[in-house]
């Protein structure tokens, strides 16, 4: 999927042209994947741009970098106004934003020194939902993944760095090379972990169930909204271990994540989930999250940080 340029990137507190945003071929982050990062999305209101839970995602960022020991040169207040900058200075009514900070140029060797300060970028751009937009409506068909998700005590699977990602390529190669719009992995109990970067909820007689974080499972921030919101429409969710066979047998199953929204899941294996359809515990929570855009939810939760034009805004270097 190609990255539709936006006019300016935040890098290291300045705001420089999308073409000048480059890095050096022995960066660090390049050979050894020391990065962290977030996908956060603005979207468009009848207020005008709304970044959804900004805090939520930064706090995430900074302790992504805490567990690999980074030190980020920059506070989450002030990175958080860089990427309300990047929405509001590219003029983004919707908005993909990626916070990026990587060791850079300078050090070859796999461990350069603990305190070393890391290149810190924001961007944001035009990005529609990761899976393509008529699979918000009609579902996506997935396999389980022949690969698993990392082990624990191997990669952090809590932290959103760059290196942890590799294996959610094979994940998604596997499902691609297959025919499938994506896959779900197992953890190495054999256990269902979750996307190559979604979170999965499964419903089955009512009830939501979704794998606790010790299976190797991301604390995402959309997932963490759809579990509120499910408690608030009075329906019971549960973190639960679950088995692969109780993916066959799910009445509904669906994927959340910040680029692919919250996605129905169709088929498993080739095999129907429900009838074949979008389930109305899915639907449900579909129009309540997407409602908060819309106005049709309230935002009870203070999710929504509106994107107002500033004055004190950073100015093109």
């Amino acid at each position: 999927m190609l990255v539709k340029e936006a006019p300016y990137i935040w890098h290291n507190g300045d705001v420089i042209r999308w073409q000048d945003a480059k890095v050096h071929v022995l960066s660090h982050a390049l050979h050894y994947g020391t990065s962290v990062f977030e996908g956060i999305r603005a979207y468009h209101t009848p207020k005008g741009p709304a970044i959804f839970r900004l805090s939520d995602h930064m706090k995430r960022f900074f302790e992504s970098a805490k567990v690999y020991r980074f030190n980020v040169p920059f506070s989450q207040q002030e990175l958080e106004k860089a990427c309300i900058d990047m929405v509001d200075q590219n003029e983004l009514k919707s908005a993909y934003i990626r916070p990026v900070a990587f060791l850079g140029y300078g050090h070859v060797g796999l461990l350069p020194p603990m305190d070393l300060e890391l290149d810190v970028s924001v961007i944001a751009f035009e990005w529609g939902s990761y899976l393509g937009e008529s699979t918000l409506e009609h579902g996506v068909d997935v396999c389980v993944s022949s690969w698993n998700r990392i082990a624990p005590n191997t990669v952090p699977a809590m932290a959103k760095a760059g290196g942890n990602y590799l294996p959610s390529r094979l994940i998604c190669m596997d499902a691609k090379r297959n025919g499938y719009h994506e896959a779900i992995a197992l953890d190495t109990q054999g256990f269902v972990s979750e996307g190559p970067g979604e979170n999965i909820f499964l419903i089955r007689d009512g009830v939501i169930y979704t794998p606790p974080l010790h299976h190797s499972v991301l604390a995402g921030i959309t997932r963490d909204s759809v579990i509120k919101m499910a408690n608030k429409y009075g329906y019971e969710v549960q973190e639960k271990t679950i088995p692969r066979e109780m993916l066959y047998l799910a009445d509904e199953l669906f994927f959340t994540g910040t680029a692919a929204e919250v996605v129905p899941i169709r088929s498993v294996d080739k095999l129907e989930i429900g009838d074949g359809k979008p389930g109305p515990i899915t639907k449900q929570i579909q129009r309540g999250f997407f409602g908060l855009f819309t106005g049709e939810t309230e935002d009870e939760w203070g999710w929504l940080e509106h994107t107002p034009r500033h004055e004190d805004s950073l100015l093109l270097i």
